[in-house]
């Protein structure tokens, strides 16, 4: 990888200033989802050239569903998504379907459990889960006192109805763990026939607010059995800042491994994800199997106004081809009080990329509106556009996720055209000067809108990717040569392979 060069422009000091500590100087390009720049087409009038093009179903936009925090989206086999999450007034437990995720914005809410007047189960009713374990529906939740708010439980229910918005919802009592003090965050999953629960506590002998646990579940899904097994202390600086905090566990597997994230911090913008890692063929209750990245895998983002990203779960898309993460977080730093008091917490989504490690990769949490996607190359195919330094070129494994990240939207040139704006510089588009392609802020210039706007076409060596031909230069097309990103006439088939991109 090149190394930066050194940087003039004092937008781009600016900008500079804003990436989170421990980024690359690299800059990258947001742009949205292949299905919405069909929408924006359709919408606006704007043509999309050619055959019907294949898009990415990853077609959301964020925030999904305003102050609903700690989510969690189930997809079942019936073929809707389920979403339940906490809510301000920390009262109830609320239910809702879609048979998309996008669809979980609009979808009827229903309320299937409200708190007991006295007290068990009569305060700071939070995160619950829903699950679907041997042809029953479960959802866990944690739950205080109305005598002692802070004296916090993980509690079970169950419905046996095939639909879990009707039918009656039994109360299956309290989670027993080997110590009766502050816990929650229940959550539960499968690995090679054997369910696990994992969930976050104080232990009496740890001077932290809550570590994460892991136990095989027991006889039933409100009961464990066998060993406990400690799998996250807070001890890194970003784990420990307001609180020493480890709390809201969720599994994903894939690559024969098994990652398991976790939320640290205070509530507030310090709020972010850590991440452990095992192989699936481990011996999940020895510590020793599980490594923990020394770094968060997701934090705060002041560049895209996101802060406090946390107590994920994960889902995946519509066609199943895609992981999701889904999280939520605020769009702005300043909180008065207490967090846990604010009620802005936001439901968001998001996909999950794949390093070539077999590591997940979760970038920065991007911009409200629709969902950035990435831009393959037809003929490199392992290999994405991105920027760096500045300058657009393409290359393989982009540790730096967002700076392969594309939002596209209505062209700064209009007459049917599209333009490409960094996800983490927002403001900042793709534009050619002197026919080789940059990333750069925008100066509201006719100069600037018509470089950093293109015509969107089906892909010339493949009709289900896409080709951009330059809107103030027609039959010059963005393409790559000797790996950086330039505007010029294509002709040969090499050069249209050059000229075409797959939208991820």
């Amino acid at each position: 990888m090149p190394l930066p060069s050194p940087r003039t422009d004092p937008n781009t000091r600016r900008a500079i200033r804003r990436e989170p500590a421990g980024r690359s100087g690299s800059r990258c390009l947001r742009s949205a989802l292949a299905a919405v720049l069909v929408v924006l087409a359709v919408s606006a009038g704007l043509p999309v050239a050619g055959p019907a093009q294949a898009a990415p179903s990853v077609n959301y936009t964020n925030p999904l569903v305003n102050q609903r925090a700690d989510p969690h989206i189930f997809r079942h086999t019936d073929g809707y998504y389920y979403l339940t999450a906490t809510v301000p007034q920390y009262d109830r437990i609320v239910l809702r379907r879609a048979t998309t995720l996008q669809g979980l914005a609009t979808a009827a809410e229903t309320t299937i459990w409200n708190r007991h007047t006295s007290g068990e189960m009569g305060a700071h009713i939070w995160a619950p889960e829903i699950h679907f374990i041997n042809n029953r529906w479960y959802v866990y939740f944690a739950a205080g006192r109305t005598d002692d708010v802070w004296r916090i439980r993980m509690y079970v229910l169950e419905n046996a109805n095939a639909n879990p918005l009707t039918g009656s919802w039994t109360e299956r009592g309290r989670i027993t763990t080997p110590w009766d003090t502050f816990s929650l965050d229940a959550s539960t999953f499968v690995a090679n026939g054997v369910r696990y629960l994992t969930w976050a506590q104080q232990e009496p002998s740890i001077g932290n607010n809550s570590n994460v646990y892991l136990a095989r579940m027991g006889a039933n899904p409100w009961q464990i059995t066998g060993t406990v097994t400690r799998l996250v202390v807070p001890t890194y600086d970003w784990e420990t800042r307001g609180y020493r905090v480890a709390e809201g566990p969720a599994v994903i597997q894939r690559n024969g491994r098994i990652f398991l994230t976790y939320s640290a911090s205070a509530t507030d913008a310090n709020y972010c994800l850590g991440m452990l890692s095992a192989s699936a063929t481990a011996n999940l209750l020895d510590a020793a199997s599980w490594s923990k990245s020394p770094s968060p895998v997701f934090a705060s983002n002041a560049a895209t106004s996101q802060y406090g990203p946390g107590h994920n779960s994960f889902t995946v898309s519509e066609d199943g081809q895609s992981d999701i993460l889904v999280y939520h977080d605020r769009n702005y730093r300043d909180i008065t009080g207490d967090p846990l008091n604010d009620p802005n917490r936001r439901t968001r989504l998001q996909k999950v990329y794949w390093n070539a490690d077999g590591t997940p990769n979760f970038g920065i949490p991007v911009p409200d509106g629709a969902t950035p996607v990435r831009l393959r190359s037809h003929d490199q195919a392992s290999s994405y556009i991105r920027h760096y330094d500045y300058r657009a070129r393409i290359e393989p494994n982009v540790a730096n996720l967002a700076d392969s990240q594309f939002r596209i939207v209505t062209g700064l040139a209009g007459g049917g055209s599209v333009s490409l704006e960094s996800t983490n510089f927002p403001g900042y588009y793709l534009r050619h000067r002197g026919y080789a392609l940059y990333v750069e802020k925008n100066d509201g210039s006719a100069l600037f809108g018509g470089d950093a706007s293109f015509r969107r076409q089906a892909g010339l060596a493949d009709s289900a990717g896409i080709s951009l031909e330059s809107q103030n230069f027609p039959g010059r097309h963005v393409r790559h040569r000797d790996g950086l990103l330039y505007i010029e006439a294509v002709g040969s088939s090499a050069e249209r392979a050059s000229a075409t991109f797959h939208l991820e």
